[in-house]
């Protein structure tokens, strides 16, 4: 059990696009009266998510409490980054009362909960809790099963699932660690879809879990705050694959950043992404696009060939600068072909 004394945080895990920004951004529009503070972690260099979060600050959660870590994963750069980024947020004016954690969608969770043992945080901050999303679609069509019988007959046939990939291992690492699962998209899953999803998460956890489901990230604050798990004092109950090594590294997956011009329709942003993911395997794409003689920015998120955009807010003061962020696992990263499909959008 937590000692109360101690400012609570909740690590949010979860693989590309499970809708850990959409949880947060729940969270924070429903704060249930406490002041809270987030600390996003991108893999690469632009702070998309830690943008829309931004633009969803208010009282409870004010713009100076959201801060960024964009030059590497969280548990990588523990001493540089993390430990400071937490001191400042523990020193602001008003200290907030619930700290929330938005992992890089290729963090290992465990490292991160060793973090936790730094003497200089160690008397003042405890881990509530680790809620891990899944996509429920995504799970229930065995993208992340290490086992190729568990997924249905077409996908079984399919060469790509016939080894554990470095995916599924961050997908089981994750599962393993956590003290919730939030099964998420549950509406794009449908009832079979679902109850797939949580079979396979079930056959992963080590240990008896909550698996529930949410639409939007629309879920009830004090069912993931409040957990009191201790999680830095319970690692031993949370396996990994990666027990025994002292570090780790994320060469499995590459990230590029692509400048684009303005453009004038984004459908055709959207057909490209989509044959992106289709040729090139590409996981997840996101940024920010200028379209022509539209005031406000155009969100793009996309995970595998699931796309959606919409108009976030006005571009202001700040550059129209069009920017998205690609990410693969390595072998499948062409830096050339993705610039040339998605610069040869129609301006």
């Amino acid at each position: 059990m937590s000692d109360l004394t101690k400012t609570p945080v909740t690590v949010i895990t979860g693989f590309l696009g499970a809708g850990k920004t959409t949880l947060v951004r729940h969270l924070m529009q429903n704060p249930q009266g406490k002041r809270l503070a987030v600390l996003v972690n991108e893999f690469g260099s632009m702070g998309v998510d830690g943008e829309i979060l931004k633009g969803c600050a208010d009282d409870n959660c004010p713009a100076e409490n959201i801060m960024e870590l964009s030059n590497g994963c969280i548990c990588c750069t523990v001493a540089d980054d993390f430990i400071p980024t937490l001191e400042r947020l523990m020193a602001l004016p008003q200290k907030p009362d619930h700290i929330l954690i938005e992992t890089s969608g290729l963090a290992l969770p465990k490292p991160l909960l060793k973090a936790f043992d730094w003497p200089a945080i160690r008397s003042r901050i405890t881990v509530d809790g680790v809620i891990a999303l899944a996509d429920a679609e995504a799970v229930a069509a065995g993208r992340f099963a290490p086992d190729v019988a568990a997924v249905d007959a077409q996908r079984a046939a399919d060469d790509s699932l016939d080894h554990e990939t470095p995916l599924s291992e961050v997908f089981e690492d994750q599962i393993a660690c956590a003290d919730v699962v939030l099964l998420t998209k549950a509406d794009l899953a449908g009832d079979a879809g679902v109850a797939a999803a949580r079979a396979a998460i079930l056959e992963h956890a080590p240990r008896k879990l909550p698996i529930l489901t949410v639409t939007e990230g629309a879920i009830d604050p004090q069912v993931i705050l409040g957990l009191n798990a201790a999680a830095e004092d319970d690692l031993a109950a949370r396996p990994s694959h990666h027990d025994g090594h002292d570090d780790h590294e994320h060469e499995d997956f590459d990230t590029v950043i692509i400048d684009l011009p303005e453009i004038t329709d984004p459908a055709h942003l959207v057909a490209a992404i989509e044959r992106l993911a289709v040729e090139q395997n590409i996981l997840r794409v996101k940024g920010h696009v200028a379209v022509q003689g539209k005031p406000m920015r155009l969100l793009v998120q996309a995970v595998g060939a699931r796309v959606r955009h919409q108009y976030d807010r006005q571009w202001g003061d700040q550059p129209r600068r069009s920017q998205l962020v690609v990410i693969a696992e390595h072998d499948d990263v062409n830096p050339e072909a993705i610039r040339a499909m998605l610069t040869g959008v129609p301006a």
